[in-house]
């Protein structure tokens, strides 16, 4: 009989196609609420919910935006958030400070860019001299940033003219307004900033891309497993099989926003709360992914280890453990 459910739920097709046997079997909460940051893995999160493909999940399912990590680190100490996208890095820390976070998945293979006026530094070492603003001091973007920098021999506080500021968006306006050369900044505010500045006359540009850069640095692919789902200990305990069910229908929605970013950016554009032409335009450069944790941990190590090569407390003093790992 399971085998049947389930033979007949992938005949359906739609965003809920990928749900396990065994998830399904999981009765709807009554109500769930998703946290996630405005960047581009939350559009999946909001499309899956606007679409009806976590109907299945919960009877309910609300999105909420966390504005900061602060704001999230508050949220997860004080146990008000159970379901939320995080920097992986972020996750690990709290993982082995024993805030027990736990990894589902990964939903973005990076999505930072340096943006600057068209023709601008197309390399780290020709920022050299250049005023920049970074969201975030002392998290991942900043984190990552100093981490390349290094390997090209800069320090971002010795040769660069940085600008700390407390959110992407800020750093845009930064830009925007000329009162800095460069931003290192997220999607999908690296697509705002550029549509903004060509609706004002002038050109921004992605000039370079961090995560081409983080491959010639590792020497590896350029994969950057930024940012992914995670779930409080205690909630993955009582609810195991509405996490399951979660994360397989993640899978399907991650497919359909890539497919059809139209559709997801108008899903998302009111949960975001901005215009659905700069989040659809995002997408591309989002490079959205569902990856299993436990899949993603080779990938996720490598990352881990070099950020915490010039301070293991980065990610809390260790590689987290194979239970870390969903």
């Amino acid at each position: 009989m399971h085998q049947l459910t389930r033979r007949a739920t992938l005949q359906l097709g739609g965003l809920s196609a990928l749900i396990t046997g065994r998830a399904a079997m999981a009765a709807p909460l009554a109500v769930l609420t998703l946290w996630g940051p405005p960047a581009g893995p939350s559009i999946v999160l909001a499309h899956a919910i606007e679409s009806g493909a976590l109907r299945h999940v919960a009877d309910n399912v609300r999105f909420r935006v966390w504005r900061n990590p602060d704001e999230l680190r508050a949220g997860l100490t004080s146990k008000t958030m159970d379901l939320f996208i995080l920097p992986t890095q972020v996750a690990a820390n709290l993982h082995n400070r024993g805030l027990g976070v736990r990894l589902v998945n990964v939903m973005t293979n990076g999505l930072l860019y340096v943006v600057a006026p068209h023709g601008g530094p197309p390399t780290l070492p020709a920022l050299k001299g250049r005023s920049i603003a970074i969201p975030y001091r002392n998290d991942m973007p900043d984190l990552l940033f100093r981490r390349l920098l290094a390997a090209h021999g800069l320090s971002l506080d010795a040769d660069l003219q940085v600008q700390f500021t407390g959110s992407p968006i800020e750093a845009l306006q930064l830009l925007l307004a000329g009162r800095i050369e460069t931003a290192l900044i997220p999607e999908p505010a690296a697509t705002a900033a550029i549509v903004r500045s060509a609706a004002s006359g002038k050109t921004l540009s992605r000039a370079i891309d961090i995560q081409q850069v983080w491959g010639e640095v590792t020497g590896r692919s350029a994969v950057l497993p930024q940012a992914g789902l995670g779930v409080s200990a205690s909630f993955y305990e009582q609810h195991p099989q509405t996490v399951a069910a979660l994360r397989d229908a993640l899978i399907a929605a991650t497919a359909s926003a890539v497919a059809n970013p139209a559709r997801a950016a108008s899903d998302a554009a009111a949960m975001l709360e901005m215009p659905w032409p700069v989040l659809e335009q995002s997408v591309p450069y989002s490079n959205l992914v569902a990856t299993r944790a436990a899949e993603a941990r080779p990938a996720l190590e490598d990352m881990f280890r070099t950020l915490a090569e010039s301070d293991p407390r980065i990610i809390g003093g260790s590689l987290p453990p194979a239970d870390f790992y969903l």
